[in-house]
């Protein structure tokens, strides 16, 4: 009796070991992910595959061996970047599971609602050429003088249309100064209505701080670079300064769920922090359909196989 207790004992022990130091279980809550992981589904996590974070952050503070980057496309698991308190430790926050669709450094086309779209990227300073009414250049002239756009010449002519080349921020001022009043047309790209350049924070990035981006980056100054931060207008204020750029000390990333109707992703929590990241998904070893089937809804065939 004794030596089965022992037997025990340390199989439990091993366990915990192994689910401590190595890999984790975790359960899909909803629909997400799907058609890639269903809800219901039993999900082994790699705490090794983007370096192993030490355990108890509350005690010894995020630390990480082994460290390696989350690659374009890995199906993350993470704790909650937007917690209820953020004296909640990291490793004791709700954990979730989305793809990664952005990494630190990048420039992602995001709409109003902040999903990816397939505009192509641009920088947000990048210069193209717009053709606007010509009998509209005073009012144009007017709207750059008022926004401090210069520089800006004239480059051409186009049936009646006046060519310059704006950046993405200027095209985006003179917009929102000119309303419908004067229509421009993008010659080389043109991005849909509310589509902006969103660049991924990196660490030692300088990012520039832009209308449309500007409430992303005061959240993530204030949850995850511990510094004060608020928005007056279309200014970012961090630490009772006017900030035109912010450098980020950390690596983010863009977490996105398969199916577009779920929230629980970047757009409801923002940029996620590498020190949020707790592994790769890797394998299914458990899988229930909700169709019905010869095994009361089971399907051996979504059974351990590989998260891709």
């Amino acid at each position: 009796m004794r030596s089965l207790l022992k037997t025990l004992v340390i199989a439990a022990a091993l366990v915990l070991l192994v689910k401590l130091m190595a890999f984790t279980s975790c359960t899909i809550p909803s629909s997400g992910m799907e058609n890639t992981l269903y809800q219901g589904d039993r999900v082994i996590v790699n705490k090794w595959s983007y370096g192993f974070r030490v355990p108890f952050t509350s005690l010894f503070g995020v630390h990480r061996w082994n460290d390696s980057p989350v690659g374009m496309g890995e199906i993350v698991l993470f704790n909650n970047p937007l917690p209820q308190s953020l004296d909640e430790p990291i490793d004791r926050r709700e954990v979730f599971i989305n793809r990664c669709v952005g990494l630190p450094g990048d420039t992602l086309m995001l709409n109003n609602e902040l999903i990816r779209t397939t505009d192509e990227i641009l920088s947000p300073d990048s210069k193209l050429i717009y053709a606007y009414p010509g009998d509209k250049e005073d009012k144009v002239v007017d709207a750059m003088r008022k926004n401090g756009i210069s520089g800006n010449e004239l480059v051409g002519y186009d049936a009646g249309n006046y060519l310059r080349s704006f950046s993405h921020y200027e095209i985006y001022l003179l917009k929102q100064e000119l309303g419908v009043e004067v229509p421009f047309h993008g010659l080389q790209t043109d991005t849909a209505e509310g589509v902006h350049p969103f660049v991924i924070p990196a660490k030692g990035l300088s990012v520039r701080v832009y209308p449309w981006n500007a409430k992303l980056l005061r959240n993530t100054i204030v949850q995850h670079e511990g510094r004060n931060a608020e928005i007056k207008g279309d200014t970012l204020w961090v630490d009772g300064h006017v900030a035109a750029s912010y450098t980020f000390t950390k690596d983010y990333y863009w977490m996105a769920s398969n199916n577009s109707m779920s929230l629980c992703d970047s757009r409801l929590f923002g940029f996620v922090p590498k020190d949020h990241i707790i592994g790769k998904a890797v394998w299914v070893w458990f899988s229930k359909d909700t169709e019905k089937g010869l095994f009361k809804g089971y399907r051996f065939d979504r059974f351990f196989r590989r998260v891709r």
